[in-house]
């Protein structure tokens, strides 16, 4: 309801400003600094100040005047030296809540893909690996709840140098067959197998300059797609991707299609990139200096000041004719926006326990009654910030080939990393030196083994809330009490994750992610469940829920919203929809976890300022009923749109 009459008052203004001073344009609309000031503030008297060359005071009365009355607004004030500040009629506000009025419509407008956590599958997901997964997952819920349509890709990178590696580690250094492999997969852990194997060759790689060949012949034999050690990369590339749709299925994250490397090679989708961007000239063949026999983008393209031939040129195509990996994205970016002329053949890859299916590319015939992928008019790429250099080298190949509207529209979702506290590292079992003791934080790496493992963490935190939840609730069966924690472990995972803006670099830590207090998954989720307790321990007594349509005329909705604090608090619930667009907008899902928190308080304060079960007037006891069941059904959608789920009890 906010949502539609802030759009409603943007829309009003924006048309007497064209017709009153010819200037076109939306009309911004900003919270007041304070709420004895009204519910919605329009600046837009200080904006044009300077263009009209007239004091923003007198720009405000004359749009006063001139917007006249607007549907759901009871007075419109001049304030300060310009602002224009709105009053919401509260009848007119509860009454549209009451009725459902400003729910969002079905999935409209074009496509957008948004791809996320793209991990190697070589080994077992890391702590690094969530944050990709859980910023993509929430960007996606975000965009669904504002009624975008989304297809949610995550890349299979199954021909790379890091599968290449594994097989090199089981070939060389365990020397073990397919058929070995296989039994493997079947009897172990694998992708934990896989990760120690891992550290292992990338060691064996730093002792053994010249065993790096081997990582050069069977990144070249995998990606030709034929004989035994191909097969071996498949096996083990397939064999992790099970196992992280499985680690990201317990962080409630789904997928629609899984495109492989494997795919863009063997179905040409390369091929026709490489002659795209030969046509254009987008790359040039080098032949002398270290990139001699190399395809190469020229550095112009993608860094200002550059020019042919200099060093920081990127390599397409290598001299053993391998391709790079950002010319394999060049190549799937074009698939993307429906660019190549081409497409993958699908199958069912997996179907998920809530049914969801998601699809993985194939080169075998297509299924007849696959969906259809690809198509976007704007792509996310949920990537690290470490790849800047990469997305700008894949969105220079765009414009290189005359694609810049696409190019425009594809966007890199960076985040910076995630490290660990301290402490955390010692509740994992990692050993620290004195030094690394005293760091606020302690940096992970795969290659050398050094991190947390995704499963191992999520095991963990479920564990310290099996504690806390068994000491409040020892009565409980076993079963409802680990569901119970799986929720609350899950819920902090993903709201520590969100809660720091992108840019910022997080330190993960155990104490600070499950508390039940400050700004925290478990917090807001508590929140829900007060909530929703209040309502059953209404059954409890006997009571029914009122027909509050019925009972709740809008005479008396203003009756109980002359309640100042009433109003604020019913103001800031139902705020979701505005925290959902601006996050959007933003692509900042922070804002989203920042509203969630925000949210929670305000329950919190309803909570303890009306107690509603013993109100003694009936009137005020219906209106307090409706107050909190409309918290709990928002608190319930905003913690659904961060992928988080509100337990029994807490």
């Amino acid at each position: 309801m906010y949502h539609l009459l802030e759009k409603r008052i943007a829309e009003a203004f924006a048309s007497r400003i064209e017709s009153l001073y010819g200037v076109a344009g939306p009309a911004q609309t900003e919270q007041p600094k304070q709420a004895s000031f009204g519910e919605i503030a329009v600046p837009a008297a200080f904006q044009l100040a300077r263009q009209l060359k007239k004091a923003p005071k007198a720009i405000a009365g004359e749009l006063s005047a001139a917007v006249g009355s607007i549907e759901g607004v009871a007075a419109i004030e001049i304030a300060g030296n310009g602002y224009l500040n709105l009053r919401l009629d509260r009848g007119y506000y509860a009454a549209g809540l009451l009725a459902g009025e400003g729910a969002r419509a079905a999935a409209s407008g074009g496509k957008i893909i948004v791809e996320h956590t793209n991990i190697n599958p070589n080994k077992a997901a890391h702590i690094g690996h969530l944050r990709n997964a859980i910023l993509g997952d929430t960007f996606v819920r975000m965009l669904r709840a504002a009624g975008r349509n989304v297809e949610v890709q995550n890349y299979i990178d199954n021909t790379g140098v890091q599968v290449a590696d594994v097989v090199v580690a089981f070939r060389h250094l365990e020397h073990k067959t397919p058929a070995d492999v296989k039994k493997l997969i079947e009897t172990t852990r694998f992708d934990y197998l896989c990760w120690d194997l891992y550290a292992r060759i990338s060691s064996y790689y730093a002792e053994h300059p010249e065993s790096l060949q081997w990582r050069r012949d069977m990144l070249h034999l995998i990606e030709q797609g034929s004989g035994e050690d191909a097969q071996l990369g498949q096996m083990v590339a397939d064999a992790i991707v099970k196992t992280h749709l499985a680690t990201m299925w317990r962080l409630n994250i789904v997928y629609d299609v899984l495109p492989r490397e494997s795919e863009i090679l063997h179905l040409q989708f390369w091929a026709r990139a490489f002659e795209l961007l030969k046509e254009r000239k987008a790359v040039y063949f080098e032949t002398e200096g270290k990139n001699q026999g190399c395809w190469v983008m020229p550095g112009s393209a993608f860094r200002e000041g550059s020019v042919e031939g200099d060093d920081d040129s990127k390599v397409i195509v290598r001299s053993n004719g391998t391709v790079t990996y950002v010319g394999k994205d060049i190549a799937y970016q074009l698939w993307k926006f429906g660019l190549l002329g081409k497409d993958f053949h699908y199958c069912r890859r997996h179907v998920y326990p809530n049914r969801h299916e998601v699809w993985a590319s194939t080169v075998d015939v297509q299924t007849a009654d696959s969906p259809h992928f690809g198509g976007a008019s704007r792509v996310y790429n949920v990537i690290d910030s470490r790849q800047s250099y990469l997305q700008d080298v894949v969105v220079a190949g765009l414009r290189a080939l005359d694609f810049s509207a696409q190019a425009e529209n594809s966007i890199h979702f960076s985040y910076e990393m995630v490290a660990l506290s301290p402490r955390t590292c010692i509740e994992m079992g990692i050993e620290l030196s004195d030094e690394d003791k005293r760091k606020p934080y302690v940096e992970v790496s795969g290659r050398k083994g050094l991190g947390v493992k995704a499963d191992d963490l999520i095991d963990k935190l479920i564990e310290k809330a099996l504690d806390e939840v068994t000491s409040r609730h020892a009565d409980e069966p076993e079963a409802s009490r680990r569901r119970a924690a799986t929720q609350i472990a899950v819920g902090a995972l993903r709201y520590f994750m969100l809660k720091y803006t992108r840019n910022s670099v997080i330190a993960f830590d155990f104490g600070e992610a499950l508390s039940f207090e400050g700004e925290t998954g478990p917090y807001v989720q508590y929140a829900a469940v007060r909530a929703r307790n209040i309502l059953r321990k209404l059954e409890e007594r006997g009571e029914k829920l009122p027909d509050f349509r019925a009972e709740l005329a809008r005479e008396t909705l203003v009756r109980q919203l002359a309640d100042e604090s009433c109003w604020q608090l019913l103001l800031a619930a139902s705020k979701a929809d505005s925290a959902i667009e601006r996050a959007v907008v933003s692509g900042e899902p922070a804002h989203m976890a920042r509203y969630a928190f925000q949210l929670a308080q305000s329950f919190s304060n309803f909570y303890h300022e009306y107690p509603v079960l013993s109100e003694s007037n009936p009137e005020k006891k219906t209106f307090l009923l409706w107050m909190t069941e409309y918290f709990r059904a928002q608190l319930e959608r905003t913690l659904g749109v961060l992928g988080i789920e509100v337990p029994e009890y807490m």
